[in-house]
């Protein structure tokens, strides 16, 4: 894992067709998104995750990462965190986030060109969120292509940053 990745800043892999999804997940003890003063979204216990998806990027992809955020333990029993989303009853609140794929090692600016086009984006945002489902996990959404407003209530705080970046090809679906 290089040290940008380790960071969390992600460097730009799609100029070598690498697939990316990428997903920022923070547990919750509640979160809400309105979009113009309409609220959209709300839940109680369990994750927001923003979901940033890339321009090579497949349904595939966000299916294994959302089993993996289906399975994460990151609720405690204990002490310790042994618990998963579907052990405790947790909502995921998804919220689509094509700055995830922001670049901003040039300049001051960021470049958006390695984030999925607005059409595919959508595709795959929906894709990843029919995948959480299929794992029995209730979802709720942000609205796609909208500003939105995101307020959460981050319990512990646990944060994680996660990206199908390194993972074997095996473990995303073949090309």
């Amino acid at each position: 894992m290089s040290a940008a990745t380790t960071l969390g800043c992600w460097s730009d892999a799609s100029a070598r067709g690498r697939r990316l999804t990428r997903a920022i997940v923070q547990r919750v003890r509640s979160a809400t998104v309105d979009v113009a003063e309409e609220r959209v979204a709300e839940i109680k216990s369990g994750v927001v995750v923003l979901v940033g998806v890339g321009a090579n990027d497949r349904p595939e992809d966000g299916e294994r990462l959302a089993a993996k955020i289906a399975g994460l333990r990151i609720f405690e029993k204990e002490g310790k965190m042994q618990k998963s989303l579907a052990d405790v009853g947790g909502i995921v609140l998804a919220v689509p986030q094509f700055t995830l794929y922001g670049d901003a090692r040039h300049g001051r600016r960021p470049d958006f060109t390695a984030a999925a086009p607005p059409e595919l984006g959508k595709r795959l945002f929906d894709a990843f969120c029919g995948a959480l489902r299929g794992n029995g996990i209730e979802v709720r959404q942000g609205r796609f292509g909208a500003t939105m407003l995101v307020r959460l209530e981050a319990d512990g705080p646990v944060t994680l940053a996660l990206s199908t970046d390194g993972w074997r090809e095996s473990e995303l679906g073949s090309s």
